[in-house]
């Protein structure tokens, strides 16, 4: 019998970026690079793409942080805009980001993103059965307000107590503020058995993909600004 589903939205303090307009571009927003700044575009809702550049070491912390839903304010020579990180740029030998993306929207307009989703807790049916625990969906899409978009949403499988207990997008429960676009017959998460840990690796590596986990260039890559 399949306990109570629990999830809930986790969100993040208010992350501030400053920026300021930049003027170089080009292959000279390499010396840019060597004087610790990050090269950055930000554009979007009623606004026209504009090049700024931020602190790279600030700014790698604080986008160390975000998810691909965080919201995020820009402060750019004083005046603060809302919006979301739609790619970053990074050298993957240096392990160093290049260039960011950021995308403006407005707090009185509903967006649509993808949100991450997290489980947390133990499932009993995996100490007492031997379950495996099988997941599915790892992102759902959501609509809401920017400033209600979720960091990402922690799914609670300690209630997942019997072989074929399963938690699915139906089980949700977001608040009024979001509206979850995905089926909602899709599983995010099930307990399954009679499968060895053998038998999971071999099947794993039969059908593995390679996963782009970042968009990645080396610096000479970099399309000029």
């Amino acid at each position: 019998m399949q306990g109570e589903r629990r999830s809930k939205e986790e969100k993040m303090e208010k992350i501030i970026i400053h920026a300021t307009h930049r003027d170089v571009t080009g292959k000279k927003v390499g010396a840019l690079r060597r004087q610790g700044k990050l090269p950055a575009v930000l554009y979007g809702h009623n606004f026209s793409p504009t090049p700024i550049t931020l602190d790279r070491h600030d700014a790698t912390l604080a986008l160390s942080r975000l998810t691909s839903s965080s919201l995020v304010t820009i402060n750019l020579d004083g005046q603060e805009h809302a919006a979301l990180v739609r790619e970053k740029q990074r050298d993957l030998i240096k392990n160093e980001l290049l260039h960011v993306d950021f995308q403006v929207v407005s707090l009185t307009e509903k967006i649509r993103a993808r949100v991450g989703i997290t489980l947390t807790g133990t499932a009993p049916a995996v100490k007492i059965y031997n379950g495996v625990v099988l997941t599915g969906l790892e992102e759902i899409e959501v609509e809401c307000l920017p400033q209600d978009l979720p960091d990402r949403i922690a799914v609670d499988i300690s209630n997942l107590r019997e072989i074929g207990d399963g938690i699915y997008v139906r089980d949700l429960n977001l608040g009024d503020k979001v509206e979850i676009l995905e089926d909602k017959d899709e599983m995010i998460v099930i307990i399954t058995g009679g499968t060895t840990e053998e038998e999971i690796v071999e099947e794993a590596a039969e059908g593995a993909e390679p996963e782009v986990i970042e968009k990645g260039k080396k610096e000479e890559e970099i399309p000029e600004d």
